[in-house]
């Protein structure tokens, strides 16, 4: 046998179990979700969502706290991180071309890669130790801290979207800067 042909054999052969061990595992993730769904499809109804928890061994129950408890957790975490983020954003973009926006922008660019168990360890270091339960609040901020660099970077991208033309027309209208970024810009 050449080396072509065998090179060639290999890679057919490594390609066939590569594929037959792909179909295993999606195989095994299927009759998973199967069985859940089989099994779970019968508890889901509207008092499943309605419904508090029950203690463990007690059939029934729902799950209205989870979702009460998410939406809390992230209408406060929207209220602290989006006008941060946004007002992050809107200077970085018309005047953030200092030192001070240089600072911001990689900030901004080294929280976007920072893993969010890393925040939550923060969060929990200084947010929940000290009280010594958990919160809604510790939650709600732990999740502002990822949502802000985020929400600046977009926000900023956007923002440098708009033409130029519509700010120098605000301003030969004597809008001032401040004005002109606020109302014609945003």
């Amino acid at each position: 046998m050449n080396r072509a042909f065998r090179r060639h054999l290999t890679s057919r052969l490594m390609t066939a179990l590569v594929v037959v061990l792909s179909a295993i595992a999606v195989l095994a993730l299927v009759l998973i979700l199967g069985d859940l769904v089989v099994k779970g499809a019968s508890s889901i109804d509207w008092a499943f969502f309605t419904k508090s928890p029950v203690p463990a061994g007690e059939s029934g129950g729902g799950v209205a706290n989870a979702i009460v408890g998410t939406g809390i957790i992230v209408g406060v975490a929207a209220l602290i991180g989006v006008p941060v983020g946004v007002g992050a954003g809107i200077y970085l973009a018309e005047y953030g071309s200092g030192r001070l926006g240089f600072t911001i922008r990689f900030i901004a660019d080294v929280l976007n890669g920072t893993p969010s168990i890393v925040i939550g360890i923060i969060a929990w270091t200084f947010l929940v130790k000290p009280t010594g339960r958990f919160s809604a609040l510790a939650g709600s901020v732990a999740l502002a801290v990822l949502m802000i660099p985020m929400l600046a970077r977009t926000t900023e991208e956007m923002v440098r979207l708009v033409p130029h033309s519509l700010r120098e027309a605000a301003l030969a209208l004597g809008y001032p800067r401040w004005r002109t970024s606020l109302t014609v810009v945003v």
